[in-house]
Formats: C-alpha cells, sequence, structure tokens
C-alpha cells in the first residue's frame, strides 16, 4: 500500500513514468543507477521514434522511384507523340517509317469499364451490407458475410476464366440479344446496346469487374454500418421511423465517410484490374458506341503486349502505365476533396 502511495504522489507531483520506474526498481535491488537507467529508456523511445520514421518515410521514397521509373521509361514515347498520344484512337505498333500509337482507346476503355462496373456494384453492394445489419436472421449472417468475403479472395485469372467460358457465351446468346432487340431503332439507346452480340465485349468485362468489386464495397459497408450505436437506431424507431428511414437518415449519414472509403477502394481495383478483364474484353483498340462491342483498356493493353514489345512501342507501354498512375491519383484525391466538403457541411 505504501508503494502504491509513493508512486501516486511522484505521478501527482509531475514525475515521468521512466522514473518511477527506475525508483521501483532499485527499492527490489538496493542498488541503482539513475542515469543509466533513464539512458536506456530514452534509447527504447528513440529507436522506436526513427524506426516508425523511416517506414513512413520508405512509402514515400518507393512511391517517387515509381513515379521516376515510369517517367523515364516513357520519356522516348512523350518526346515523339506529345499531347497527342491522349487523343489518338490508332495503335499500329509495326506502322513504317513509325508506330502510330495512341492512348484514347485504352483511357475509353478504362474509363467506361469502371463506370459501368460500379454502377451496378456500389447498389447491390450497399444493398446487401443492409440486408446483412438490419433484416437479415442472425443464423444466416455469419454464413452470408463469410461467403461475400470469399469472392473478395478468389483470384482474377479465375474470374476471368469463369467470365471466358461461362458468363460470356450466356450474355452473348441470351442477354444481348434481349437488349438489342428492345432497342433496337431508338435514339442513343440504340446505338449503346447494338449489335452484333461478341463474347469478349466492353460490357462483359464490366461485368466481371461488377463482380469482383462486390466483396470489397460489401464488407466496407457491413463493418461500418455496425459502427452506428444502437441508440440512435433505437431512438429512430421509437418515434416511429421505418426501416428504410432508419437506413437513410441515421446509418447512411452517420457512415457516409466509411462507406466512401469502401467505394474508392472498389474503384481503385477497378481501375487497375488486369487479368479478368483482358480475358474477356476483347482486347480492340477501336472506339465503338456499342457497350457489346470489343475494347481494351490500359491495364489489359499492357497486359497483352508488354511481353512482346520493345523500343517506341515499349515505352507508349510504360507511357500507358504512368497515365493510370496519374488517373489513379486524381480519382483519390477526388475523393479526399468529397470528405472534406462533407466534413465542413457536417461542420467538422
Amino acid at each position: 500500500m505504501s508503494n502504491g502511495a509513493e508512486t501516486a504522489e511522484a505521478v501527482s507531483k509531475g514525475d515521468g513514468v521512466a522514473d518511477i520506474t527506475a525508483e521501483n526498481a532499485s527499492m527490489g535491488t538496493g542498488v541503482f543507477d539513475r542515469s543509466k537507467a533513464l539512458s536506456a529508456f530514452k534509447f527504447g523511445d528513440s529507436l522506436f521514434y526513427w524506426t516508425t520514421r523511416f517506414c513512413a518515410l520508405a512509402v514515400l521514397a518507393i512511391l517517387g522511384g515509381i513515379i521516376l521509373s515510369l517517367i523515364a521509361g516513357a520519356w522516348p514515347a512523350m518526346k515523339t507523340y506529345g499531347f497527342e498520344f491522349l487523343w489518338t484512337q490508332r495503335w499500329a505498333p509495326s506502322a513504317s517509317p513509325q508506330p502510330i500509337l495512341g492512348a484514347l482507346g485504352p483511357v475509353y476503355g478504362t474509363l467506361i469499364s469502371s463506370v459501368i462496373a460500379m454502377a451496378i456494384a456500389i447498389p447491390v453492394g450497399l444493398g446487401i451490407a443492409i440486408f446483412l445489419t438490419e433484416l437479415c436472421p442472425m443464423p444466416l449472417r455469419r454464413p452470408i458475410g463469410i461467403a461475400i468475403e470469399l469472392l473478395a479472395g478468389i483470384p482474377s485469372i479465375i474470374y476471368g476464366m469463369w467470365g471466358f467460358f461461362v458468363l460470356g457465351p450466356f450474355l452473348a446468346n441470351t442477354f444481348q440479344p434481349f437488349m438489342i432487340g428492345i432497342f433496337e431503332g431508338v435514339p442513343v439507346l440504340g446505338a449503346i446496346f447494338a449489335g452484333p452480340p461478341s463474347y469478349l465485349s466492353l460490357f462483359n468485362a464490366s461485368l466481371i469487374l461488377a463482380i469482383m468489386v462486390l466483396p470489397f464495397i460489401t464488407a466496407i459497408s457491413r463493418d461500418v454500418f455496425e459502427t452506428v450505436p444502437p441508440v440512435l437506431k433505437e431512438a429512430a424507431y421509437g418515434i416511429g421511423c421505418t426501416t428504410w428511414e432508419v437506413v437513410r437518415r441515421v446509418v447512411i449519414p452517420y457512415t457516409r465517410v466509411g462507406l466512401i472509403g469502401g467505394v474508392m477502394l472498389a474503384l481503385g481495383r477497378a481501375l487497375g484490374e488486369t487479368m479478368a478483364v483482358t480475358f474477356i474484353i476483347g482486347n480492340s483498340f477501336r472506339i465503338s458506341s456499342s457497350l457489346f462491342a470489343p475494347g481494351t483498356t490500359i491495364s489489359a493493353a499492357i497486359a497483352s503486349e508488354f511481353a512482346e514489345s520493345d523500343g517506341l512501342h515499349q515505352s507508349a507501354l510504360i507511357l500507358l502505365g504512368l497515365l493510370l498512375f496519374i488517373l489513379t491519383f486524381f480519382v483519390l484525391a477526388a475523393a479526399r476533396l468529397m470528405l472534406m466538403r462533407l466534413n465542413k457541411k457536417a461542420g467538422g
């Protein structure tokens, strides 16, 4: 009891934890070197500080190294094509006397496929998360949640093979002819859903992407929904709110930052996905107004041609990688800006 009282008194006087520990150690041994003990504590703190600081700086160094290597590899293509590389559609590596290369087709495919995938995955993922946290019977919540999380662990090449051998034929033989028949002759929509049906198309790749990013949105949304204090939902139910009103007015506003973070993580996965898209998108650099036509993305173009490229062709592929890096950076920056605006609007 006396030792505890003395420790509390030392803390109230402002003595450090290291001093108190050293004094307690000296009481057991009778011999104590105060300066040596304090030096040991300071060395441990200093070592911990510099270790964590080195890890943080290493991330920045790696990121900077990636950017510099991409710029160095893409520099020949940047000097040769300039800004015309961004809006040139033709991709002819074997053209003479100089390859004709442009990024418009891959950039278009990357953006369109990601937008379609997110348009499908966001409402479905949020719906599954809301069902699991608000409506699903307790015995089923864990099995369904585990099944959703297992989808995130499936290798992308498996998704690609499934899309090529199963989903592609189904879409080409059943879904695409149905959509083409419905919208045939309709302005705008008729061009978007124009034929002929194809196993390999931009829409097929977008659907595969939606399935792949769905577990990320669902898992993160479910986790953030579970952080809502029960008292808030009980209060809303107590004044007569329906389940939809509780989700809309309480759950989603409370967790909007986490939801946006999950969506951005899924969008990053969709923008950079390679193998699954390469299997089923068709790898065509020509831009078509129809979603059922073959296309390509930046990552699919790099994966399918990099091994056989050299010279200016290889430099152009590295430049495509740099464009994908910049595109992802701007997407993440836009997400951070959106979060800042939401916090400011909420008074944070």
